[in-house]
């Protein structure tokens, strides 16, 4: 790899997709859809016992979006690919200060959508402030509408 940047090197290893205005577009669209679906099904269910794995799953979806499209728009490039470590420190890259969320997001991911287990009143509030941070500065940081 001799005549690389050290940012060259990073993006080799971790996957990355390079961002046009119509992808970020794109993926703040899908941001703030998954965000409002999570609302909404939040306001409807009687108890959070009622929809916490679904309001979970798309408050995870809508942090990864939104930190594509804060990706797209500080680096322009967003991560591609299953590795939820690779995807977090393209993220920090960003801002190091908002990765933490993605990283909230995603150890409830597997929880909320694959498992047994329910998600619990205090995971249905962080998964929830998590991916509202994460998409009010997908909305702050893009220059795209």
């Amino acid at each position: 790899m001799a005549g690389r940047t050290g940012a060259e090197e990073e993006r080799l290893r971790v996957r990355t997709r390079k961002c046009d205005a119509g992808i970020q577009r794109g993926r703040l669209f899908k941001a703030n859809q998954f965000i409002e679906a999570a609302a909404m099904i939040g306001e409807l269910a009687d108890e959070h016992d009622d929809v916490a794995d679904a309001y979970v799953t798309l408050c995870v979806h809508a942090g990864i979006a939104a930190s594509d499209v804060i990706c797209c728009a500080r680096l322009g490039e967003h991560a591609q690919g299953e590795n939820h470590e690779e995807a977090i420190g393209l993220l920090a890259r960003a801002d190091k200060e908002i990765a933490k969320h993605l990283r909230t997001l995603l150890k409830l991911k597997t929880k909320a959508g694959y498992s047994h287990t329910p998600a619990t009143a205090e995971e249905f509030k962080r998964a929830g402030r998590a991916a509202e941070t994460l998409v009010e500065t997908a909305r702050r940081v893009t220059n795209v509408r």
